[in-house]
């Protein structure tokens, strides 16, 4: 599922809306990635947006 472990994003639904007014549904999912941290001392394989890895909210494991 895409859904980032650290802040919950999820993805969001709405409406396309065309020049011509045609509204149709679309869906905006989270940049997703699946990396290794590091979490209290130990490597785990998470799923987390590029926007908490950016930030720097975990430790990248080498």
């Amino acid at each position: 599922m895409a859904k980032c472990e650290i802040c919950g994003k999820l993805p969001r639904k709405g409406i396309q809306l065309s020049h011509s007014h045609i509204r149709s549904k679309r869906v905006w999912a989270p940049n997703i990635r699946r990396v290794k941290v590091n979490v209290n001392g130990t490597i785990k394989r998470i799923s987390i947006c590029t926007r908490c890895l950016r930030s720097g909210k975990v430790q990248r494991a080498q």
